[in-house]
């Protein structure tokens, strides 16, 4: 029982590990090559977990070998296209001024029901709408649309309209975030003089968020919102 908990500790620590050398770009948005990567880590992991006289040297060295290879495979890929076309595929136009290219849905076998669900997703109900849809290596269609058929902007009804301000959370479950303050450049003393007169502690603070103009929302520990 022991040997199986020291085991499963020892082989989360190493997965976690390992796919975090493989990058963040690999968890967010898989490429072909990086999910057989994954696949493979997660079935020598196993073995180690099912089989008690399988060595774990061997299963760690194995997982850390296939690592290697993935940060190996994708230096090649940025430094080479005709390997990252290789190992990747290429972004595939589906639609092009409101026409289904036919000929290229074949080729990469995808539906007309599997079309037209995707650009629900993207909130486009009309392919005469679309200017161009693209099929991405990874599976998304990047899709966009005629002049006619945007969504009109700011920028479009030219209205001189201040700049947005990204609110960072300062205090999460009564703990200041030193990181969002850095960012703000604010520093304690003043995050303090704004919470003088709502909070008798930082302590009593849910949640805070604080952008760089001092607007600020407060949820103190219960749920009241300030």
């Amino acid at each position: 029982m022991i040997s199986t908990v020291i085991r499963t500790f020892i082989l989360y620590v190493t997965v976690t590990v390992a796919i975090r050398l493989m990058g963040k770009r690999q968890i967010g948005d898989m490429q072909p090559n990086e999910l057989v990567i994954t696949l493979l880590i997660s079935e020598i992991a196993a073995i180690p977990l099912q089989d008690t006289e399988q060595p774990m040297s061997i299963g760690l060295a194995a997982i850390f070998v296939l690592v290697f290879l993935e940060i190996i495979i994708s230096i090649l890929a940025m430094k080479s296209f005709f390997v990252r076309k290789l190992l990747n595929g290429q972004s595939v136009v589906i639609i092009k001024n409101g026409v289904i290219d036919q000929h290229a849905m074949r080729n990469v076998r995808m539906t007309v029901v599997d079309l037209i669900e995707q650009l629900r997703g993207q909130d486009v109900f009309n392919i005469e709408d679309v200017a161009f849809a693209v099929l991405e290596v990874n599976g998304n269609l990047s899709v966009l649309l005629k002049k006619d058929a945007q969504p009109i902007s700011v920028k479009d009804a030219k209205l001189n309209l201040p700049d947005s301000k990204l609110p960072l959370p300062v205090i999460s479950d009564g703990k200041i975030v030193y990181e969002s303050l850095k960012a703000l450049e604010i520093t304690k003393q003043k995050l303090n003089k704004i919470l003088k007169h709502q909070c008798d502690s930082v302590k009593d603070v849910f949640l805070m968020t604080l952008d760089r103009d001092g607007n600020h929302t407060i949820i103190k520990k219960g749920g009241v919102k300030k």
